[in-house]
């Protein structure tokens, strides 16, 4: 289901950008505004999922933690 959302610019020029890019590319505005804001949104994740993975890691080393690779030998080729 689509929803509408009105965007005011406050910067012309950036407004200008954005139209001249999309005839450029023969694409919507509309779909060059969604997928920028698609990939702002995963890379947020992204970010916040690094941060959980630093502090998951910090208590596993402040618990002792041990690296898998120090169990098994190198493989040999």
């Amino acid at each position: 289901m689509s929803k509408r959302m009105t965007v005011i610019f406050e910067d012309e020029a950036l407004y200008t950008a954005l139209k001249v890019e999309a005839a450029r590319k023969g694409r919507h505005a509309k779909d060059i505004i969604a997928e920028a804001l698609t990939e702002w949104l995963e890379a947020r994740e992204d970010e916040e999922l690094q941060a959980n993975l630093a502090d998951a890691r910090g208590e596993w080393e402040q618990q002792g933690g041990v690296e898998a690779r120090e169990f098994f030998p190198p493989a040999s080729g």
